[in-house]
Parts: C-alpha cells; sequence; structure tokens
C-alpha cells in the first residue's frame, strides 16, 4: 500500500502562509518543523533557530515532534482532499542569564506589556 501524501501549510502569526506542500503521512512533526525553520521567509524578523523555538497547533492541539502526521491530524476538521492548515506559534528569545542583572546588580524585574488592537 502506497504512503498517503497530505498537503499542508503552515500559518505565521502575521497571517502569511509557507506552503501548501505535500507531506508523506509518516513524516513527524519534529521534520516538518526542520522544513519550516528551512523555508523561513527571510524579510520576516526572528526566524526560528532550532524546532523548540516552533510549536505547531493543528485543530488546537499543540503536536509533539515525535508523533507523526498521520497521528496529529484531525479528521473531525478535514475536508477530504483539502489543506490542512497549521499554525504556528514561535516561542519567545530566552533571556541571556548574564543580562539577567541590572548594571548596578541587582536582579532584573520581569515586565509585560500586552497590546490589544
Amino acid at each position: 500500500m502506497a504512503e498517503e501524501l497530505i498537503d499542508v501549510k503552515f500559518r505565521l502569526a502575521d497571517g502569511s502562509d509557507i506552503g501548501p506542500s505535500k507531506y508523506s503521512s509518516v513524516t513527524t512533526v519534529g521534520s516538518l518543523k526542520e522544513k519550516i525553520i528551512s523555508q523561513w521567509p527571510k524579510e520576516k524578523e526572528n526566524a526560528p533557530k532550532t524546532i523548540n523555538d516552533v510549536k505547531l497547533i493543528n485543530a488546537g492541539k499543540i503536536l509533539e515532534n515525535n508523533k507523526t502526521l498521520a497521528e496529529s491530524r484531525s479528521h473531525v476538521s478535514e475536508i477530504p482532499g483539502g489543506v490542512i492548515t497549521m499554525h504556528i506559534v514561535m516561542r519567545p528569545p530566552m533571556a541571556d542569564k548574564k543580562s539577567e542583572k541590572l548594571q548596578d546588580g541587582s536582579p532584573k524585574t520581569s515586565s509585560c506589556s500586552c497590546m490589544i488592537l
């Protein structure tokens, strides 16, 4: 029996896409992430460096690196013969431990700023 080929595209946070491309159903999520890193648009800032910098979400579930595409599919939300859209979430860059202290030696305090558009 031949392997099933699945059409997948990856949606970036800004709404642009990578793909669609055909992938074997036995392709692992980790391999998909490697493809995403290699195909990351050059004009985009903050490109992922490793597969751990990328999270793939399909049908509301975060996909595990060791699972195959077949294991990660959601047959409920798919249209037969259609393209599966997986969303990419980038892990924020980790702060360098050496820069965790301010110049005066006091510990850096964490702050968060959110903007709702």
